[in-house]
């Protein structure tokens, strides 16, 4: 199995995919309403399979809404504040925000991709699209080559949405959108060509967590799961390893709790997700990730049923050697502590 990091090392040169002819043979199904009004937005019972589920961001689109939330997008983009960054640029009009992003954007590589979750990942892979450039600008990236250089290459919205789909046709089981933060008004307009082309499995939103409030309501009823990472709990030490970002904590549990609210706790049918919320836990050494605090707060804030993946695999990239404790891997003993403080805390849907 291919880590992440991997994965896009063997992606970064591959100038990407082409839809291929043919819709996917999966028929949906769906009901409810979202709070503001949409019809089908939110499932009415759970779908016997996997590929019953009918992902709401076809409601939305069917009703208008998805176009009104495109715009609504479009104009915060003008004087941005898509990021709790707002840095108030008319990206619209090519400015360059925090995120090194203007009114272009790039993709540095997508594929099905199986270094995901297994519950994401099911036989036929995780339809990954990786963006280039970031909002959040960790000094530890550990894809700080696409984050940070901005490897990638400048892609149109129909050539995104011919991605989507052909994603589709290749079996994946959703769409994973990773780092798509600064991106949301971009990837709303690929998505309602994509959605004219027959797109029609769960859409992925894999952030870093540092979101604000107002796109998150505007990706209400869009996303089908969301999974942010939430990186640390220090404030004060977060701003000087995030490139002056000191309300990360803040801004992250806010976002979290409405992702939570609008998606609830993960579903799945046959062992593949379909909907819900799945949080990313990196450890790291000397815990300065606050892991004690972090699964403390997910069972008082969001329960212990959380799906929770207290990750492993943190090792000093970028300019993490100029930062210690940061310049070395955790210990198994670091690691194993963190596992217990999970158990300590109550939850049951952690590893």
């Amino acid at each position: 199995m291919l880590s992440r990091r991997k994965f896009i090392k063997a992606c970064l040169a591959a100038a990407g995919l082409t839809a291929v002819g043919g819709w996917s043979s999966r028929t949906w199904a769906g009901g409810g309403t979202d709070r503001n009004g949409a019809a089908g937005v939110t499932p009415s019972a759970a779908p016997q399979s996997w590929n019953e589920y009918r992902p709401g961001y076809l409601s939305l689109e069917a009703s208008g809404e998805l176009e009104r939330r495109e715009r609504a997008l479009w104009e915060k983009m003008e004087s941005c504040d898509l990021c709790p960054r707002r840095c108030g640029v008319n990206r619209a009009a090519g400015r360059m925000g925090a995120c090194s992003s203007g009114q272009s954007f790039k993709v540095a590589s997508h594929g099905p991709h199986y270094g995901e979750e297994r519950t994401l990942v099911g036989r036929s892979g995780s339809g990954t699209i990786f963006f280039s450039d970031c909002n959040l600008l960790c000094a530890f990236c550990q894809n700080w080559q696409i984050a940070h250089r901005g490897d990638g290459r400048v892609t149109s919205h129909a050539e995104l949405a011919n991605m989507m789909i052909a994603l589709q046709n290749r079996g994946c089981h959703n769409i994973n959108l990773v780092t798509p933060t600064h991106l949301t008004a971009h990837i709303i307009s690929a998505l309602r060509l994509a959605i004219a082309q027959g797109l029609n499995i769960p859409l992925l939103y894999n952030n870093s967590g540092y979101e604000t409030m107002e796109v998150m309501q505007l990706l209400d009823g869009v996303i089908d799961i969301y999974l942010p990472d939430f990186k640390n709990q220090d404030s004060e030490w977060a701003a000087g390893i995030t490139q002056g970002a000191p309300d990360y904590a803040r801004h992250t549990a806010a976002a979290i709790k409405e992702m939570h609210r609008q998606v609830g706790t993960l579903q799945n049918s046959g062992g593949i997700a379909y909907r819900g919320l799945l949080i990313r836990h990196l450890v790291m050494p000397a815990n300065l990730a606050g892991t004690d605090v972090f699964v403390r707060w997910v069972a008082s804030e969001l329960g212990t049923d959380t799906h929770v993946n207290i990750m492993g695999q943190y090792s000093p990239q970028f300019q993490a050697r100029s930062y210690p404790p940061l310049d070395r891997r955790p210990t198994p003993a670091e690691l194993d502590q963190a596992m217990r403080w999970a158990r300590e805390a109550g939850l049951r849907n952690f590893h």
